[in-house]
């Protein structure tokens, strides 16, 4: 049997950081036009039957008996704020446009701009949306991780202030069909934790969700032996790049000293796996692009507003693949 030791390691996590040194192995997927520009043209009309079908799947509202003027029903004003995530507007724009789309969200009051924009805090909102979200994914067990800030403003400089910033920390498939995210004030690393424990325990719950060979591609700044063995004991491969100065041994983490060996036996097949990962990128660059910057102030808020925004990412690119297999 052959042994490995940190001497084999060294030398090859100084060349897979060098540029040209990993040889692509597979092909780019490649874009399917017809099934975009298809997608495209009717994103509109898919996700306002979306989001009316969707919220009243879920949602049965209540017959109140009280006095005085009623609440707004927490249905309505989920599909209220996931119209406004789709347009990019501003809750007395949207009090306008609900007025003239309303009947196709299943909408047909009125709706005032600061009963919307106090919605975003709403318990029974956020466990509508929160729903939607789980109850509309699907992996294909090729997920990688990755954080990245969240702006508050055009002129923020994003490497200088992220220590300050909200980060936005999250598990993406490779169809950036997001798995799992987090928005809390956790360090990245720390915040992976959690998230592989949601994506595991999904799967679990969901035989129909469960895939061979799953697998998690990180960066080096997940580097960590608890976080490896999390993985693998999660029923996943881990994939976290090392850094310069990783050992083999594995301190009670046998799952950490597997990976780093596996890079050993063949970096260019382990590498192939890992570049999995910038789906990830594609995704935090995609999402920031098309729906531009965090608008809310409380943290709560940002994470509505962010959730509502996965919703729509999730359902465009579950809706683009569905036609390109067809």
């Amino acid at each position: 049997m052959v042994r490995y030791s940190t001497k084999n390691l060294k030398p090859l996590v100084k060349k897979m950081r060098e540029k040209g040194f990993y040889v692509p192995v597979k092909e780019q997927r490649k874009l399917d036009w017809s099934a975009y520009t298809t997608n495209q043209i009717t994103d509109v009309v898919d996700t306002l039957k979306f989001i009316s079908s969707e919220v009243d799947r879920i949602h049965t509202p209540k017959k109140l008996c009280c006095v005085g003027r009623p609440p707004t029903d927490a249905g309505i004003l989920a599909k209220a704020i996931l119209f406004i995530e789709l347009l990019g507007i501003t809750e007395r724009k949207a009090e306008g446009w609900i007025v003239l789309l309303g009947p196709h969200l299943g909408i047909n009051q009125r709706v005032d701009d600061r009963v919307l924009g106090k919605a975003y805090l709403r318990l029974d909102v956020l466990d509508i949306l929160q729903r939607i979200f789980e109850e509309n994914k699907s992996t294909d067990g090729a997920m990688g991780g990755d954080g990245s800030g969240l702006e508050k403003s055009r002129k923020q400089n994003y490497e200088s202030t992220k220590k300050k910033g909200l980060y936005l920390t999250s598990i993406v498939d490779s169809r950036e069909i997001v798995q799992a995210f987090t928005i809390d004030g956790k360090q990245e690393c720390q915040a992976m934790h959690g998230l592989v424990n949601i994506v595991h325990k999904e799967l679990k719950k969901d035989v129909n969700k469960l895939v061979k060979n799953a697998k998690l591609t990180l960066d080096a700044g997940f580097v960590d032996k608890k976080l490896a063995q999390l993985i693998e004991e999660s029923e996943m491969i881990p994939y976290i790049f090392p850094k310069k100065n990783n050992v083999l041994k594995s301190h009670g983490k046998p799952a950490w000293k597997r990976m780093l060996t596996n890079i050993i036996k063949d970096v260019q097949a382990w590498l192939a796996e890992y570049h999995i990962r910038s789906h990830t990128e594609s995704f935090h660059s995609s999402i920031k692009r098309i729906f531009g910057i965090v608008t809310k102030r409380l943290t709560k808020s940002i994470y509505v507003q962010v959730l509502c925004r996965i919703i729509h990412n999730n359902r465009r690119k579950t809706n683009y693949f569905n036609i390109v297999s067809v």
